[in-house]
């Protein structure tokens, strides 16, 4: 249900004003450069002596400034003492120094009427530069450059004041405003969540109509909380939103209001509700928005910090809207038990839509919106892939179609096939089938325990249907026994949960009757059966304790203040609690190894059978194993 987001255009310096600044950098860099010269710098006594002389050739004049070249290189060793004594001579001699050019100045403002008559007289080529206005050459030399750096740092703040990146925009918000027109997003683009789409129906008629709730003195609710797991599609629901009312859309996740410096998260929060009020009506929306509404005063130590403060920010930010602000705050998260009271109070989180995972009719719409671009078989069935992705959310299902692609194009097919479908379900729920050469052995106690699963599903009522069993290793498993629900589950019995207990200890039961020893292959089905069994006794009341329910550690989210309590019952319950559960186990492993024993023909004939073909379907499993015993009934919730 994802669906890729328009990204914003990038902001920042006109290239233009980089190249002018390097420019400036470049001329300033040759301004004062050092240079190797033969141009000397001298008195204008000596200037007017080498004229009598008869060393000058050429003069320029340029106001009171005058340089010209000799009509052969002139030494100065008088001129221009040398300090640093060269090889083989001594510390008090000169460096005799040759020059080819002169500049010099007149005394004084007024000048030298005699000049022009000697020169004139020792036939010097004289060219006198017209008369430099003053005030452009001081603009030209040091105005042109104050003029450019002034005119970058007007830029970069006009930058700031639109929002834009700059030095001077750390403090605004990094929300992303969506332009819809290109790219709109609407309720018909959402699939498997009605209910949630029905909810907020009504915040689309708002932002629509918002005159027929003023007139009435109403007020619509300021925010809206969307909880579920994660993937089932928080995001594209509030753009769906912002679609379906035609108004801007702003997306941030709240990780992006917090920094290390302190301020920055609140100062985010100011500038984020300034520019929904600018483009009223509009949609915020704040993506995993616990990061930084968690409950204030859990952490450890100092509670003054930056999250804290940004927090209070929205909490103030949210309150102080107008009844007449047509702003709708929309949030996403999958925690809102960590969430701080004063979010979920009204007047801010008025509402909490539960946007959950799809059930079969939502997964079929998903695939059916995610398979438009593919080019699929006519083989393809959307329905039967519904039902056998129990579980998986919408962007699963996203996932799924473009696995299937993938695995397709893998295999050089002009289409989509749904054989491509099957093993791209494989790879998201298995895991990739990998080569492991395993001894004949090893091969053998897989396939044991992969049989002892697929025997007591088939033999147990009340329990899923095996799909397919394979010993090939996917993923981190060396073999997988794949179940597919026949419907969607909201409510489960006694019997079937003890079914599902059985079929977890089929696998340890099979290598106990069949095989040398036991193995370590049986650590996930153990874990799973203790944790489903510790349920039962401690949540739903099904064993030897009674209706009392003890919550666990699982059952508490951690905010900082739970390292100080204990437990809830004591430690003669807690041993009572860990008796009862072992007692569901041993029941359950008891009933398993009786109908394994019982069956043992049908469990070898079907182990030599996985170690032949290494992958049975269900089809194959029915030839083997007879027609299925178990179904699961229908069960009103």
């Amino acid at each position: 249900m994802d669906q890729q987001q328009q990204q914003p255009k990038r902001s920042g310096i006109s290239p233009i004003w980089w190249i002018i600044l390097l420019a400036l950098l470049v001329w300033n860099v040759y301004a004062f450069w050092p240079r190797n010269t033969t141009q000397v710098s001298i008195p204008y006594s000596t200037f007017i002596t080498q004229v009598k002389d008869g060393h000058v050739q050429t003069v320029n004049i340029n106001g009171s400034s005058i340089s010209g070249t000799f009509n052969q290189p002139l030494a100065y060793n008088a001129l221009i003492p040398i300090t640093t004594p060269t090889v083989g001579s001594t510390p008090s001699s000169t460096q005799t120094m040759t020059y080819t050019a002169f500049t010099t100045n007149f005394p004084d403002v007024v000048g030298d009427t005699t000049l022009l008559p000697l020169l004139t007289a020792q036939n010097v080529e004289i060219t006198v530069a017209p008369p430099a206005s003053p005030i452009l050459t001081l603009l030209l030399e040091y105005g042109l450059p104050i003029l450019l750096l002034i005119a970058f740092f007007v830029l970069i703040s006009r930058q700031a004041s639109r929002g834009q990146e700059s030095i001077f925009s750390f403090g605004r918000s990094k929300a992303r405003r969506f332009v819809e027109d290109q790219n709109r997003v609407t309720f018909r683009d959402v699939a498997g969540a009605d209910e949630a789409k029905r909810e907020l129906q009504e915040v689309v008629d708002f932002l629509r109509n918002p005159q027929k709730y003023h007139k009435l003195g109403a007020r619509i609710p300021r925010g809206v909380l969307l909880v579920g797991p994660p993937g089932t599609g928080k995001t594209l629901l509030g753009r769906a939103v912002a679609g379906e009312a035609n108004v801007p859309f702003y997306n941030i996740s709240a990780s992006e209001f917090v920094e290390m410096f302190v301020g920055v998260g609140a100062s985010r929060v100011r500038t984020l509700f300034e520019q929904a009020k600018a483009t009223a009506p509009a949609i915020v929306f704040i993506d995993e928005l616990d990061a930084v509404g968690r409950r204030r005063g859990a952490g450890i130590g100092t509670v003054n910090d930056e999250r804290e403060q940004t927090l209070n920010q929205l909490l103030v930010e949210m309150d102080g809207f107008d009844i007449t602000h047509e702003i709708i705050i929309l949030a996403a998260t999958n925690r809102p038990d960590v969430l701080d009271p004063a979010l979920l109070r009204p007047g801010r989180f008025d509402r909490q839509v539960n946007v959950a995972l799809p059930d079969r009719k939502g997964r079929e719409g998903i695939l059916r919106i995610h398979a438009r671009p593919l080019n699929l078989s006519e083989d393809v069935d959307l329905g039967k892939l519904a039902r056998s992705t129990t579980g998986l959310s919408g962007a699963d299902l996203a996932n799924l179609c473009n696995e299937a692609a993938l695995v397709a194009a893998s295999k050089n097919h002009d289409k989509v096939f749904m054989g491509d479908f099957e093993e791209a379900i494989d790879r998201i729920i298995l895991g990739e089938a990998r080569p492991l050469l395993l001894q004949e052995e090893d091969r053998k106690v897989v396939a044991y325990h992969e049989s002892g699963h697929v025997l007591v599903a088939w033999m147990t009522p009340n329990t899923d249907p095996v799909h397919k069993v394979t010993i090939v290793p996917h993923g981190r498993a060396l073999g997988v026994t794949e179940q597919v629900p026949e419907e969607d589950r909201y409510n489960y019995k006694k019997d079937e949960l003890m079914a599902r207990i059985r079929v977890m200890l089929g696998g340890r039961s099979a290598e106990e009757i069949a095989c040398e020893d036991i193995t370590t292959g049986a650590e996930n089905d153990l874990v799973e059966a203790s944790r489903l069994a510790r349920r039962m006794v401690t949540r739903w009341g099904m064993g030897s304790l009674g209706l009392q329910a003890f919550a666990n550690d699982e059952d508490q989210p951690f905010l900082g203040y739970e390292l100080t309590q204990g437990r809830e019952y004591s430690e003669q319950t807690a041993a009572l609690i860990d008796k009862d559960i072992q007692s569901i186990l041993n029941q359950a492993h008891g009933d398993v190894k009786a109908l394994l024993e019982r069956e043992h023909d049908k469990l070898n004939a079907l182990v030599a059978t996985l170690l032949k073909d290494e992958t049975v379907e269900q089809e194959g499993l029915e030839k083997i194993l007879g027609p299925r015993v178990g179904t699961i009934k229908e069960t009103e919730a």
